[in-house]
């Protein structure tokens, strides 16, 4: 049949945020790149320019829903397909996703969602041929999804059942049920502030937390909410604020931030008076840096190269943050696409290069002076096992203890041996959009 048939009006309300939703999709499950490489910077989709911010705001969100849910998006959508999701055409399946999520989890009309879904498949040429299919299944969606989402709902099929079972072995099984709950929430908003966390918590409509980040649900672009512009804060998850903070008073001493970009921690140590040299190898990432410190009129020193081979500068530093590169699965409530493109195979890559910048992070130290080894990671090969092998390799480190005082008192989010460990599940609160933290692990040490 000819592709003329199936054409599409450009001004359909609504098709041009659900065609982008579509190939980023595709991205991510067919050709493995991440949300933050298809929605900022030079490969950000070129089409994102032309949608106005009310739809480039829901486009992210369907993406971001389908990608949380995706492991119950496809048993149901098994359930109502009898011979499964059509393989040789992408757009089909990103079509019965989008409009899946949308009925289900979304505030958007059943039959909005149906049309606008078959309208995506009919503008594809490989894809037209399934229209009918996707419309018959969507609605059946709309009269059979929730009672077949409520039979599945204690099975946790949305974490990958690797990652599950090492969760499993790693924390339990019932905490690690709990932390897939809690990933299966939208998250908030979480901005660290220069000063005044509960005035610029009334100001965004938020809270502020126990640790002094302000939480808030507002959404839209950023940019648009007051004090961005005027560099009076910048977003942050509230676990990720805390590591930084584990240095104590850095007025005046020299801090070396490695994997610096996208420059948070490096924030959090110039604004509290720390000379910062912050180290990065892309510099893209470095140029983004930059332009976060630039607003907020913070000064810092910065170098394009790879992090576990500079040398520094004569004498060592007073301190050294090592953020280091790892499999993100603290971060999947922020970043749904890192369940699906991280393979248990990456754990120990990333473990070797943690090991070379821990052993760069020391030999850059001064006598006396403090290292911060910290991963937005869940897997204790990346923070606990990484920490022990340093000690057991160093005898000139020890640990330094974390104090619960030191974090707001709470007592959960430091272990025995004194280090951080956040989790999914934690600060849990009323509304579960409003709980939560982003899984890190941290670690603080001293070299004699």
């Amino acid at each position: 049949m000819p592709p003329s048939r199936f054409a599409v009006p450009s001004e359909v309300p609504g098709l041009a945020a659900r065609r982008i939703a579509a190939d980023i999709l595709d991205g991510v499950l067919h050709k493995h790149r991440t949300l933050d490489d298809q929605l900022d910077g030079a490969g950000a989709h070129p089409g994102l320019k032309t949608l106005a911010d009310r739809d480039r705001a829901l486009m992210r969100r369907l993406v971001a829903t389908i990608l949380r849910r995706l492991g119950t998006l496809g048993h149901l959508l098994s359930r109502l397909l009898d011979r499964g999701i059509p393989t040789d055409a992408p757009r089909a399946q990103s079509a019965l996703l989008i409009g899946a999520a949308q009925i289900l989890w979304m505030d958007v009309p059943d039959h909005a969602a149906v049309d606008l879904s078959v309208r995506l498949v009919q503008s594809d040429r490989r894809a037209a041929k399934y229209a009918g299919l996707v419309n018959a299944v969507l609605r059946r969606c709309a009269r059979e999804g929730q009672p077949l989402i409520e039979e599945v709902k204690a099975q946790t099929l949305d974490i990958p059942p690797w990652l599950l079972a090492r969760w499993i072995g790693a924390y339990g099984e019932t905490t690690a049920r709990e932390m897939a709950r809690a990933i299966g929430h939208e998250p908030s908003l979480d901005i660290t502030v220069k000063a005044d966390a509960p005035q610029w918590a009334n100001r965004l409509h938020g809270e502020t937390l126990p640790t002094g980040t302000v939480r808030t649900l507002l959404q839209g672009a950023v940019t648009m909410l007051p004090g961005f512009s005027e560099g009076q804060w910048w977003v942050q998850d509230a676990a990720a604020a805390l590591p930084a903070r584990l240095f104590g008073d850095v007025g005046g001493k020299t801090i070396v931030d490695l994997c610096a970009a996208p420059g948070g921690k490096t924030a959090q140590l110039a604004q509290a008076g720390a000379r910062v040299t912050a180290v990065d190898r892309s510099p893209a990432r470095m140029a983004r840096l930059r332009d976060n410190l630039a607003r907020l009129s913070l000064q810092v020193d910065d170098v394009v190269t790879d992090a576990a081979e500079w040398q520094g500068h004569h004498g060592g530093f007073d301190g050294v943050l090592v953020d280091a590169p790892c499999t993100s699965t603290g971060t999947i409530r922020r970043h749904p696409d890192v369940a699906w493109l991280r393979q248990e195979t990456d754990i120990a890559t990333l473990s070797a290069l943690q090991k070379r910048l821990l052993q760069r992070a020391v030999a850059l130290l001064k006598p006396g002076g403090m290292l911060v080894y910290c991963t937005c990671s869940l897997e204790p090969e990346e923070g606990e096992q990484a920490v022990t092998s340093l000690l057991a390799a160093e005898p000139g480190v020890r640990r330094v203890p974390i104090e619960t005082g030191e974090v707001a008192g709470l007592s959960e989010i430091v272990t025995a041996n004194g280090d951080l460990r956040t989790l999914p599940c934690h600060l849990p609160h009323a509304d579960p959009r409003l709980g939560g933290l982003d899984g890190f692990y941290a670690a603080r040490l001293v070299k004699y």
